[in-house]
């Protein structure tokens, strides 16, 4: 748990294993540390961190895991339930991951004997993003190569089913308005869906491919990123159906791109594992360059803080992070 200056980074925690996925809880767990969950080739640890821009006692970044899963097989992709409350009595954590296999498993724990988890069958290919609803965590969207969204309940029964004209690259839920869903797809496409009529209400258009990422912004949900190619794209969903901003950042491809918690004109992309390094850049919609460049070795998975800009990227035996201003 130390400042790591020689790849920029500014705090690091060692892991066991390659780590595929890095989620940070996006929803208040009442407490006030970050719930962090991680996967490696066939579990997911979850943890808390405490930085010190947010706790003048902490020096650097303290880091504690509150438990190990096992998993049986690589995860690929972890979404927070908004029920995780670390202040019940008892706590109650709660998370699904995407695994290799096609599967979905809901995992619910007390952190002491209660340990459960369900397997969700459904997508005949890989899974490539899933979300729980917000405001209550009833549901669980997830998209897959099998070109299909599929909205389940919490016993896995699938609750709506969105046939797709390409592969599902993301799913995101609209903050506030519990009926909408965004999918976006890898032919270029972005779509929004009402789950109460189960109809697509609007779409977005790349004019590029492949689109490999794309996020809603928490902070103005009007906007909406993508990486496509080895583009950025920016959309105001008022305005047009085509990008009102772009750039070309990776040379080798984007991967992904994740809006920040805190505000609306910071963002983070990927490009894509290299031979010895992945590229992370954060932009601010305010400034030609990017505002911050980082490297990781063979790194995966991006995730933002709730409450400061600061991001999270995988790695080789690591999990590294990166402070940048707003």
């Amino acid at each position: 748990m130390k400042q790591d200056s020689t790849r920029n980074t500014s705090y690091t925690v060692d892991c066991e294993d390659y780590v595929h996925v890095v989620k940070f809880n996006p929803f208040d767990s009442g407490d006030s540390c970050s719930l962090i969950a991680y996967g490696g080739k066939n579990y997911v640890v979850v943890g808390t961190c405490r930085f010190q821009e947010e706790d003048a006692e902490v020096e650097g970044i303290q880091y504690k895991t509150l438990r190990t899963f096992h998993h049986g097989i690589r995860v690929d992709a972890i979404a927070w339930s908004p029920e995780t409350r670390l202040d019940a009595i008892p706590p109650q954590i709660r998370f699904c991951t995407a695994a290799s296999d096609r599967k979905l498993r809901l995992f619910t724990s007390d952190l002491q004997d209660k340990n459960e988890f369900k397997t969700f069958d459904g997508h005949s290919d890989y899974i490539n993003d899933l979300v729980f609803a917000p405001n209550e965590g009833q549901a669980i969207a997830s998209v897959s190569d099998d070109h299909t969204c599929r909205v389940w309940d919490l016993e896995g029964n699938e609750k709506a089913h969105f046939v797709l004209r390409s592969p599902g690259m993301s799913v995101c839920w609209h903050p506030e308005e519990a009926f909408k869903l965004m999918v976006a797809e890898k032919n270029g496409t972005i779509r929004f869906y009402d789950l109460i009529t189960q109809q697509a209400i609007l779409s977005l258009e790349c004019e590029q491919t492949p689109l490999m990422s794309a996020d809603w912004c928490f902070k103005n949900t009007l906007k909406i990123g993508a990486v496509a190619g080895n583009d950025w794209l920016i959309w105001d969903i008022t305005r047009s159906s085509y990008p009102q901003d772009k750039r070309p950042v990776h040379v080798d491809r984007a991967r992904l791109f994740r809006w920040s918690r805190v505000n609306e004109n910071l963002f983070a992309t990927t490009g894509y594992p290299g031979k010895t390094a992945t590229q992370l850049l954060v932009h601010h919609l305010g400034h030609p360059q990017p505002i911050l460049t980082g490297t990781a070795a063979v790194g995966s998975g991006l995730t933002w803080h709730r409450t400061l800009p600061l991001c999270a990227v995988g790695g080789d035996h690591k999990i590294f992070f990166w402070v940048t201003e707003m």
